[in-house]
């Protein structure tokens, strides 16, 4: 048994390597190969000539009037003005607070560590809601 064993593993690492030498292009098929075309994006301001291509190479020039030299490209500067219709500092604060508040303690509230502090405070202002409403009749 352990002599089909042995044979079956020295038949194995006898065939495995000739796997190992498939086909691998050479440095001189590499060399032989075309090399990958060059492409360029350019753009010229004023009076300024597109650059002549070399060989293999591809150059896609974009002529700007000599104003657009310094400037910021026109996609940047366009504003976006949905943002602005917000409101003030101070309205965008109190809405904070409003939503925060619910977590603070003395908040009565089941959400945040002390939530529940502010449950007795709540109910003695409602208790002095109610009571005031019915003194006003006296």
């Amino acid at each position: 048994m352990k002599m089909q064993w042995a044979a079956l593993i020295a038949f194995l690492l006898g065939v495995t390597p000739l796997s190992a030498f498939a086909y691998q292009p050479s440095l001189g098929d590499a060399q032989q190969s075309a090399p990958a075309e060059r492409i360029s994006f350019l753009v010229t301001f004023g009076s300024e000539q597109c650059p002549k291509a070399d060989g293999d190479e591809i150059i896609v020039c974009a002529a700007q009037p000599e104003a657009e030299r310094y400037r910021i490209p026109k996609p940047l500067r366009e504003e976006d003005d949905s943002d602005a219709a917000g409101g003030s500092w101070s309205a965008a604060v109190e809405s904070l607070d409003s939503y925060a508040r619910a977590i603070l303690p003395n908040s009565c509230s089941v959400n945040g560590s002390s939530g529940f502090t502010g449950c007795l405070q709540k109910a003695l202002q409602q208790w002095y809601v109610e009571r005031r409403g019915t003194d006003t009749k006296r």
